[in-house]
């Protein structure tokens, strides 16, 4: 029985918190844009949109650099308002179009805090910064495009002009503004929005390969991994030197379980961002799933190397440690792990695993009770208890936690076999075949080994 928990590999969400709380502070911006000859309604918005999200941006920026920790994080006012720019959204509140001028009256809710955070776990992705940056910048080089055209328009304003270009930056201009709304949208758990906020962007641009890689994203999220690699092959088709569309794909396969597919894409993402750390994780994620646990922890080794503070790499290198029989280190990095994050429960939920292996069973009832409080929903912490439990003799305790764990996935096969086991300790065998029979159906090999040597079938 495989008693440590196999790292899963995680699509690169950032858990930002929730936007709304009672900390919340609102800030209001109005912008007017006055048309030029050439300008449509369209146009007039996206233009006026653009500049009233520039100046909220600001003030939030302003307020963030000056009352919250942003201060301490030795960023430039620009970085701070790029980087923030991906984890708010703007709001309307009124827009008026007389035929001359489009008014825009917006506002951001958010919690200061919050964002603070955010920003902090967003600079900490180099791939995800540098992102940011090249959207901010795109928006940049769109609105000088747009100024140039108006220019040029003006100019052969006797001619009959032609506006396809000046239309085409302006949509490109909408692309980025809902390539930004896909980015918030995504950051706060909404995938389905932002799945129509990136697919807007492609039709707005089909050459938008980071729409395509984020668009990926929340479908994977969602557990449509099929179609997140079709999103994934076209943005590396439009960009083949996005390290972080061949990460995104990695972690898709692997989700798949086809880890060599995977590792090819760790690798290549690893070549052209020999700094990226989340690639190295994700691959000793992939090569832990593939047994080769040595392999895991160079890249671990790697990821902390380029990350002290890497949370998961501790973790997940705790975990190729335990799965080699080394406790004592695995134990170590998770005290790492749990100092550098002491509300991981799956942090204390291993290192009980350990200090089980190691013989210290109410040390490790102690972390298990820590992960619980942690995550009340999580199974595997209950299940693991209720082992610890059994080899202190709490039979009672070590009963409820199994049945705790099956109440709360229906699914776990080894609970259902160990609470026949214990059924059977008990002489009641009726219900220790009918659990060791679940068991079975639901594929545990021991189960089905058991019930066979018995002449059984399930």
């Amino acid at each position: 029985m495989k008693k440590y928990l196999i790292p899963i590999i995680l699509l690169p969400l950032l858990a930002f918190s929730s936007l709304v709380s009672a900390e919340t502070k609102t800030f209001v911006k109005e912008y007017s844009y006055q048309a030029s000859e050439y300008d449509s309604k369209v146009s007039c918005r996206a233009l006026a949109l653009e500049q009233v999200k520039r100046l909220l941006l600001e003030e939030l920026g302003t307020y963030l650099e000056s009352d919250t920790e942003v201060k301490n994080f030795q960023l430039t006012k620009d970085q701070i308002i790029i980087l923030t720019a991906g984890i708010v959204r703007t709001e309307i509140i009124e827009e008026k179009w007389d035929g001359k001028t489009y008014s825009l009256k917006a506002k951001i809710i958010a919690d200061p805090n919050d964002v603070a955070s955010s920003i902090e776990k967003l600079r900490q992705d180099r791939q995800k910064t540098r992102e940011m940056e090249e959207m901010r910048q795109r928006a940049d080089e769109e609105l000088k495009e747009i100024e140039r055209l108006r220019k040029e328009l003006e100019i052969a304003k006797a001619e009959k002009p032609n506006l396809s270009q000046y239309n085409k930056a302006i949509n490109g201009l909408s692309a980025t503004d809902w390539f930004q709304k896909g980015k918030a949208f995504e950051n706060a758990g909404n995938h389905k929005q932002a799945i129509e906020a990136n697919t807007r962007a492609i039709e707005l641009d089909p050459k938008y390969a980071y729409a395509f890689n984020n668009r990926g994203t929340a479908y994977g999220n969602l557990g449509d991994h099929r179609q997140a690699i079709r999103d994934y092959n076209r943005a590396i088709e439009l960009d083949p030197k996005d390290a972080a569309a061949y990460y995104n794909r990695g972690n898709t396969y692997g989700n798949l379980g086809d880890y060599k597919q995977a590792i090819r894409d760790y690798d290549r993402a690893i070549e052209l961002d020999p700094k990226y750390a989340y690639a190295f994780n994700n691959r000793g994620n992939t090569y832990g799933n593939l047994g080769d646990y040595k392999q895991a922890i160079r890249d671990y080794n790697r990821a902390i190397e380029l990350d002290p503070k890497y949370v998961n790499a501790y973790s997940n290198r705790g975990v190729a440690y335990g799965n080699l029989g080394d406790y004592k280190q695995a134990i170590r990095d998770y005290d790492r792990a749990i100092e550098l994050n002491p509300k991981d429960a799956d942090a204390f939920n291993n290192r009980g695993t350990a200090y089980n292996d190691l013989g210290d069973h109410r040390q490790a009832i102690r972390d298990y009770n820590r992960a619980i409080e942690l995550d009340p929903k999580d199974a595997a912490a209950y299940y693991n208890r209720a082992i610890a439990y059994g080899k202190i003799g709490d039979h009672r305790q070590e009963i409820r936690d199994y049945n705790r764990a099956i109440e709360l996935n229906p699914k776990y096969a080894k609970a259902y076999y160990n609470r026949g086991i214990y059924y059977s300790g008990l002489g009641d065998h009726q219900q220790a075949i009918s659990n060791i029979k679940t068991a079975a159906r639901l594929g545990d090999k021991k189960a089905q080994d058991f019930l066979r040597s018995k002449g059984i079938g399930w």
